[in-house]
């Protein structure tokens, strides 16, 4: 009977000790730059998607764009990681051939034209270990002002001439961004 009580005795304090781990497990808090994603085609029923772009979508919270994402320096076109563009074709950017695969998103803002820079580095956090030797595509782009203003950096597409348009707005910036077959 004493061989039984030291064995229930022992299961019941590893029972104790494996509860009260589970219940010391940590979550994070939400991000205050949610993450997002932006495809085309963007039905969720098409299950044949051309692109997707995966990226943080931070605020402006009463912030100047040109102090979050500053001009004439890299970015990481989003907030956290930097921004991944998943091609699932082949596509051009300006003259340089793409292959299907996926790509980190950095840009280079600036008052009057961004620098959209597609590169093979990938799973890099902001826009701090960015190598312009890694750079895949280049392709420079007018910026746009609209008189509606949108709070969180976001990025849209849609079908364009040739292709796939992606647009990126934050605040009235407004950037489009041509893929061609």
């Amino acid at each position: 009977m004493k061989k039984f009580t030291t064995i229930s005795t022992f299961l019941f304090a590893l029972l104790m000790i494996v509860s009260t781990n589970m219940q010391a497990q940590k979550f994070s808090s939400l991000d205050k730059s949610p993450l997002d994603i932006a495809s085309y085609p963007n039905d969720y029923k098409d299950a044949n998607k051309l692109m997707k772009v995966i990226y943080s979508r931070p605020q402006l919270k009463e912030r100047s764009l040109s102090k979050l994402a500053p001009n004439g320096k890299v970015w990481r076109t989003g907030a956290n990681e930097a921004a991944e563009l998943v091609l699932y074709s082949d596509f051009n950017l300006g003259e340089t051939s793409l292959k299907a695969g996926t790509y980190s998103l950095f840009t280079i803002p600036g008052e009057k034209e961004w620098t959209i820079i597609l590169s093979s580095d990938l799973n890099v956090w902001g826009s701090y270990y960015y190598k312009e030797a890694n750079d895949v595509a280049r392709i420079t782009v007018p910026a746009m002002n609209d008189s509606k203003s949108i709070e969180a950096f976001s990025i849209a597409m849609e079908k364009g001439e040739n292709g796939v348009d992606m647009y990126l707005a934050w605040g009235t910036v407004r950037v489009k961004v041509p893929f061609t077959k």
